[in-house]
């Protein structure tokens, strides 16, 4: 699979997405700015998310409308999203940002309107949120757009998952990838399972992957481990800016940290080969051997108080000394002389 020219999959570096979604706290400036610094921090790809209120509730002040149980408990939907969303007017000049610095960037949309939008401005994959895997409607308009659809599966049940990526071939795109998600803020890192992320890729046959909202290192550390391919963080340039999203969010510093030790858990990873490299093969010359521990005479037969398995590794292999226990020796040797085989008397 690629989005635009990164290619995905399990040969291929995990493809790590900075998300911004309200993180500009209102200034296309902060926004831009957010933008670069994702580059430094390493990330590949910058992320937004292409709603307004109005495209993704309605403005009601019913109880429903209330948000419970959250960071933003009490807060009413429709406010909450009048003050996180991007403008839509900014998506052109952030996303020409982001090709300026080499970033990659597409966007969540919320309903057709946005991915009409979003087609207009030729994004290279569409991200679909959390809270939307179970709009199969809007799954669906997504999916005939020919183009990758990462899916976050944060409140998802089995059929859910089902239903979206069933959603997906309907339309013809098996570009599919499916990130393991808590949908909570910030989430439990106990709550994180990531097992889940080697179980996604082999379950439903696609690329899985990892959006986070932890805090720290770690669960993106692990993720790796399994096999996620994708990672997506939310990130901001202070976290003393405020705004919805962030006391959940990495900094540059922190996100940094964190592009650097899934990098390291990458190379860690490696492949299965039981060929030593040329540095491990160098280590076993520090390994066991058969010595001569004590002084021997020419003539004299080899015991378990003249020879040892010692380290360092110059000498017989040690899964010989039963093999030699008894035979002659045809040399003097001394102490600390490694054992060889022409050291004995042949039969």
């Amino acid at each position: 699979m690629k989005i635009d020219n990164y290619k995905i999959g399990n040969v291929y570096p995990v493809f790590i997405i900075a998300e911004l979604s309200a993180n500009h706290n209102g200034s296309i400036e902060t926004a831009i700015e957010t933008i670069r610094a994702a580059k430094r921090a390493g990330a590949d790809c910058i992320k937004l998310q292409t709603y307004t209120a109005d495209t993704i509730t309605i403005d009601s002040d019913k109880d429903d409308f209330l948000i419970k149980g959250t960071i933003w408990e009490g807060q009413n939907l429709y406010k909450l999203y009048q003050e996180a969303y991007t403008p839509w007017e900014w998506h052109e000049e952030l996303f020409r940002v982001a090709k300026e610095e080499g970033l990659i960037s597409f966007s969540s949309p919320f309903d057709k309107t946005a991915v009409d939008f979003l087609e207009n401005l030729n994004v290279p994959a569409y991200k679909i949120a959390s809270l939307e895997i179970t709009d199969i409607p809007l799954i669906e308009y997504v999916a005939s757009k020919g183009k990758p659809v990462i899916i976050s599966t944060g409140i998802a049940e089995e059929e859910d998952i089902e239903l979206a990526i069933d959603a997906c071939k309907r339309m013809g795109n098996n570009d599919i990838v499916l990130l393991k998600c808590t949908t909570s803020y910030p989430a439990p890192i106990e709550e994180a399972n990531m097992c889940m992320v080697k179980d996604l890729a082999e379950r439903y046959n696609v690329i899985s992957g990892l959006s986070d909202h932890t805090m720290g290192a770690t669960v993106p550390i692990v993720a790796t481990v399994f096999g996620a391919k994708v990672i997506e963080k939310h990130f901001i340039l202070d976290r003393s800016i405020g705004g919805p999203d962030a006391s959940f969010s990495m900094n540059e510093e922190e996100f940094t940290a964190m592009v650097k030790a899934v990098r390291e858990a990458e190379s860690a990873i490696g492949i299965v080969d039981y060929k030593l490299t040329e540095k491990q093969a160098q280590g076993k010359d520090f390994s066991r051997s058969l010595y001569v521990v004590q002084d021997i005479k020419a003539g004299d037969i080899i015991t378990e108080e003249n020879v040892r398995s010692v380290r360092p590794g110059f000498g017989l292999h040690p899964k010989y000394f039963n093999d030699i226990l008894g035979e002659k020796v045809n040399a003097d040797l001394e102490k600390g002389d490694a054992l060889k085989w022409d050291c004995i008397v042949k039969k």
